[in-house]
C-alpha cells in the first residue's frame, strides 16, 4: 500500500503547445502538442513518483479523455483507481507564446457528478486511504459536488488514521472546519477565506494562526508566489524566501510543492525540512515548459542549496493581536 493517497475530484487531460503569437480572429499555428494527466491530486502523485516514492491516485473519470488519463498514468507506472462516471472528463489547454514569453491557460469546468457517483468517490477514497499515512485532496471540485465533500473527506481520513492534506480554493476551502493536518492556500485564497486584506506579514500570520487555533488544521503553509511562502504552526512561524530560478511555466508548481512536502514527511524529514523540499520542487517545476512537472535532479540540487549553507533558525513567535 502506498504511503500517500491522492484525491482528484476534477481531473483533466492537460494539453499544452506553443505558438509564435496568440492573436484574435487569426488562426494560431501551434507547435508540437504534449498530453499529460492533470488535476491537483494527479499532479501530486506524479511528483511523488518522480522523487522516488509511491502514491495511489484516486479520481473519477469518463469518456475518451478519462481513458487517456488512465493510460498515461499506467505508462508512468503510477498506481491509480478510477471511479467510472457518465460524463466526459475535461481538458485543460495551455499555450506558450514564444514572441512574448507569456503563457495562456484555458481551464474547463469539468463534468457534473451525480449523487451516486459522489458516493462512489467517497467509498473508493475510504478503501484507498485505509493504511495510508497521508491523504491529499488537491484541486477544484466539479459541478454538482457540494463543498461539504471536503469535510467529509477530512473526517474519513481521520477515521482511518491518515493525515489529511488539503489544497483547494473558493467555497471548498471555506467549508473545511476540522481534521486537516496541513492546508496550503495561496495568499489570495487565505484573504478570500477570512474576508480580510492581510496586508502585512503579521496580519497574514495572525490569520493563518487563527485557523489553527480554531482546530481547522495543525499546519498552514501559505504560498506567496514570487515572495516565497509562510509556514505557520501552533509553535510559531517562518517566512521562506522564493528560490530564484528561470521561469518557463507555473503549471503544477503548487501541486509539486504539496507533493514534496508529503514525500519528505513520509521519508522521515521534520516539517520544516519537508517544506524546504516542497519549495525546491515548486521552483523546479517553474523551470519546465508547458504542463511538465519537476525533474528529480533539479529538486535535489535546489534543496541542497537551501540546506547546505544555512542553519535553520528557531520559529518566530506568533504575534498576539
Amino acid at each position: 500500500m502506498p504511503d500517500i493517497v491522492t484525491i482528484t475530484l476534477n481531473p483533466a487531460l492537460d494539453v499544452s503547445t506553443s505558438a509564435d503569437a496568440v492573436a484574435p480572429t487569426d488562426k494560431v499555428r501551434c507547435g508540437a502538442v504534449r498530453h499529460d494527466p492533470g488535476g491537483g491530486g494527479i499532479n501530486v502523485a506524479r511528483v511523488v513518483q518522480t522523487l522516488g516514492g509511491r502514491a495511489l491516485a484516486v479520481f473519477p473519470a469518463g469518456g475518451p479523455t478519462g481513458a487517456m488519463i488512465e493510460d498515461l498514468l499506467d505508462g508512468m507506472d503510477i498506481p491509480a483507481r478510477k471511479i467510472p462516471i457518465g460524463g466526459v472528463t475535461r481538458e485543460s489547454f495551455t499555450i506558450d507564446e514564444r514572441k512574448s514569453g507569456l503563457q495562456y491557460r484555458f481551464v474547463m469546468p469539468g463534468p457534473e457528478l451525480s449523487p451516486k457517483e459522489r458516493r462512489a468517490c467517497l467509498d473508493e477514497i475510504a478503501r484507498a486511504a485505509e493504511g495510508a499515512r497521508m491523504a491529499v485532496l488537491s484541486g477544484s471540485l466539479p459541478p454538482g459536488v457540494s463543498p461539504d465533500f471536503v469535510q467529509e473527506t477530512a473526517d474519513l481520513a481521520t477515521r482511518v488514521g491518515a493525515r489529511f492534506v488539503l489544497d483547494t480554493s473558493g467555497e471548498a476551502l471555506r467549508h473545511v472546519r476540522s481534521g486537516a493536518y496541513l492546508i496550503k492556500p495561496s495568499l489570495r485564497e487565505l484573504r478570500e477565506w477570512l474576508g480580510r486584506e492581510l496586508r502585512s506579514e503579521a496580519e497574514q500570520v495572525d490569520g493563518a494562526y487563527g485557523l489553527i487555533a480554531r482546530g481547522v488544521s495543525e499546519v498552514m503553509l501559505v504560498s506567496l508566489g514570487a515572495e516565497g511562502a509562510l509556514l505557520v504552526t501552533s509553535q510559531g512561524y517562518e517566512r521562506l524566501p522564493a528560490i530564484d530560478v528561470p521561469v518557463c511555466s507555473a503549471v503544477g508548481a503548487g501541486d509539486s510543492m504539496v507533493a514534496a512536502v508529503c514525500f519528505g514527511l513520509v521519508q522521515g524529514l521534520d516539517l520544516r525540512s519537508a517544506v524546504r523540499l516542497g519549495m525546491a520542487a515548486g521552483a523546479a517545476t517553474l523551470m519546465t515548459p508547458g504542463t511538465g512537472l519537476c525533474r528529480r535532479e533539479d529538486v535535489e540540487r535546489l534543496y541542497a542549496q537551501q540546506t547546505a549553507s544555512a542553519t535553520i533558525a528557531p520559529l518566530k513567535a506568533i504575534p498576539r493581536s
